[in-house]
């Protein structure tokens, strides 16, 4: 089975997987999700992954019922179930099943996706081109809610105007990109907009942080103004996905390309903290 699915305890073929239309993820989009890359058979950063998915059960108010033990489990599982070494992993849960009501169901266990599917990172010498669009997303984009109409919609503007990657600004402020979070490197320092409820806290944008500061790359966490990203010396999308992307258009007009010597020493400090981490489970 190349493409694996499980579901409550059932694990085969994706496209055979059968979930009940009861399930609160159908009609709300009622729970939330993760996902990383493996390599080796090997999940990468699973433990900041595992992080972030329980925070958002907390949120979200779900009672999520299996341990991280537990729950490391069923994804190698699924895993070691792929035929591929190499692919993506992602999981959700949800509120539970029942008769549509918007009230939490009383008497229903959370209900646990998880499939893999081919993928591979892109590589770092590949360009990105990103529209920009105003970001009229709720107020908890912090949460790795299954509610992303925006983020589609979104997505697919920037696909229509041959580009990667949207932009999203509050006004002026920047906050993230469709499906990933958007960096800038002027005069030195690596900055992101602020870890709080108008962006979602990427694992990725967390690692290059930590490899910014371990490689003497001063580091800011501000907002920042579309002129602000327009001026910078470099422009950064990542993503589980794309471990740190510069991007060279930004609405048909030229960004960045000052300083490509930084952003390479950020690149191939997260090569090899990404080979290292696949190794062994």
């Amino acid at each position: 089975m190349q493409t694996v699915g499980y579901y409550n305890g059932t694990l085969a073929p994706l496209d055979e997987l059968m979930i009940p239309a009861t399930d609160r993820a159908l009609y709300f989009g009622d729970g939330c999700y993760d996902a990383t890359t493996f390599k080796n058979n090997v999940a990468f950063a699973l433990e900041d992954h595992l992080d972030r998915f329980y925070n958002s059960c907390r949120l979200l108010e779900i009672e999520f019922p299996l341990t991280r033990s537990e729950l490391k489990d069923k994804l190698y599982q699924v895993i070691d179930a792929n035929e591929s070494d190499t692919g993506m992993l992602y999981w959700q849960t949800s509120r539970g099943s029942g008769l549509r009501n918007h009230l939490f169901p009383e008497d229903s266990q959370p209900n646990l996706l998880i499939f893999t599917a081919p993928f591979g990172l892109i590589p770092f010498d590949a360009e990105f081109k990103l529209i920009s669009r105003e970001d009229t997303r709720f107020l908890h984009c912090n949460i790795k809610t299954l509610n992303l109409l925006p983020n589609v919609i979104a997505s697919q503007r920037a696909k229509e105007a041959g580009c990667q990657e949207v932009v999203f600004h509050r006004g002026e402020r920047v906050t993230e990109c469709g499906h990933s979070n958007i960096l800038i490197l002027k005069d030195g320092v690596l900055c992101t907009p602020p870890r709080d409820n108008l962006i979602l806290p990427g694992i990725t944008l967390k690692h290059l942080l930590e490899l910014a500061k371990e490689n003497n790359i001063p580091t800011s966490e501000a907002p920042f103004t579309m002129d602000e990203l327009r001026a910078a010396d470099e422009v950064i999308v990542s993503s589980s996905a794309c471990l740190g992307i510069r991007a060279v258009e930004l609405d048909g007009q030229p960004v960045g390309g000052k300083d490509l010597a930084t952003l390479q020493v950020l690149q191939q400090a997260y090569a090899k903290k990404y080979e290292a981490d696949v190794q062994s489970r």
